[in-house]
């Protein structure tokens, strides 16, 4: 009984949705290398990853990096002409990029341990790392007493907010999501957010510059609208102590970003094992080292779980419910922002 366990055990491994994992691989490391794009080292702790399929498998990698709406539009435009094989996109433009037709699925051997909100049913998409719109407060610019800790503190503060490119971003368009589900919107209401944008924009408090890295280290961003993991990345490497990362206490969004392997990809079997490998225990520690939150539910090392946010920050924290009316309301986001609340900065 118990080599018949083993032997169902190693079958389930190795059979991966009609597809066996042993042939993929041999024929990932003849295709010898994998392309993508948004996926940069910085990012998520990418780098582990990378330097491990290269490790375990010889498969060499390049990534450049660029936008969700950036990567699906490449895959579109380029057909069969591809030079990128794999791609990291915000859950916000999964199903976006199934409608655009530019995806090949492929379900992994860990499928069954992949919520139902965190996949498609087909295998197109499924989220590898979890996100939740935070805070990142520069404590040079903003005293301890007089950090905002929710969007109602954010309202009645004086300091600027940097959202990044809404509507092309993943990260900028989630976050207006995150404060449409504090104030009482959803992903077809999303007025209450764009209202609270307009009158800060209207107070000069919108800022034009992006919460990223660069500018976050010049002093350049007061209170930015980010990916927890992002944040807590950004912190530790400027500075520990400068920073503060924290998830707005009224309500936010958690979201995450899945891999989209190209249908036209030169080296589609290599995609295929790098979202096996993403998904796996070494691939999942990889991601939490990035600060990100893994999909699958694994015991992490004790110093990782130190590095994170305290789970209590998290309770009001809300995942998408409504796919279609967020794909539906986040094309036109990027017009509305543009038309609503830029128009209004002063």
């Amino acid at each position: 009984m118990k080599k018949i366990m083993l032997v169902t055990i190693f079958l389930s491994t190795i059979l991966t949705y009609g597809e066996n994992l042993g042939e993929i691989i041999e024929k990932a490391k003849k295709e010898g290398e994998v392309l993508s794009v948004g996926m940069p080292d910085n990012w998520a702790n990418w780098k582990d990853t990378w330097d491990q399929l290269k490790d375990k498998y010889n498969i060499k990698h390049s990534d450049t990096d660029m936008s969700s709406a950036q990567e699906i539009a490449k895959f579109k435009n380029e057909g069969k002409n591809a030079t990128a094989d794999i791609g990291d996109i915000g859950a916000g433009f999964a199903n976006i990029a199934v409608k655009q037709g530019v995806t090949l699925p492929y379900k992994t051997s860990y499928w069954n341990e992949i919520p139902d909100w965190a996949k498609d049913k087909d295998g197109h998409w499924m989220l590898a790392y979890t996100g939740t719109i935070a805070f990142i407060v520069d404590k040079d610019k903003i005293p301890e007493k007089d950090i905002p800790r929710s969007w109602a503190d954010l309202k009645n503060s004086k300091f600027k907010v940097s959202a990044g490119d809404v509507g092309t971003a993943a990260q900028a368009s989630s976050a207006i999501l995150a404060a449409a589900y504090a104030l009482g919107g959803d992903e077809s209401n999303i007025e209450p957010a764009i209202k609270y944008f307009v009158h800060l924009a209207k107070e000069g408090r919108v800022s034009a510059v992006s919460p990223n890295i660069q500018n976050l280290e010049k002093g350049e961003v007061e209170v930015g609208l980010i990916w927890d993991f992002n944040g807590l990345s950004y912190r530790d490497s400027i500075d520990k102590d400068r920073f503060e990362v924290l998830i707005p206490s009224d309500g936010t969004l958690i979201s995450g970003y899945t891999t989209i392997i190209n249908k036209w990809a030169k080296n589609k079997n290599a995609a295929k094992l790098t979202r096996e490998y993403i998904l796996s225990d070494e691939g999942q520690i990889n991601l939490a080292k990035g600060n990100a939150r893994p999909i699958r539910n694994i015991d992490l090392p004790e110093e990782i779980k130190k590095k994170m946010i305290p789970d209590e920050q998290y309770k009001n924290a809300k995942a998408i419910q409504n796919h279609e009316a967020w794909d539906k309301t986040s094309k036109s986001l990027g017009r509305i922002w543009q038309e609503e609340v830029l128009v209004n900065r002063k």
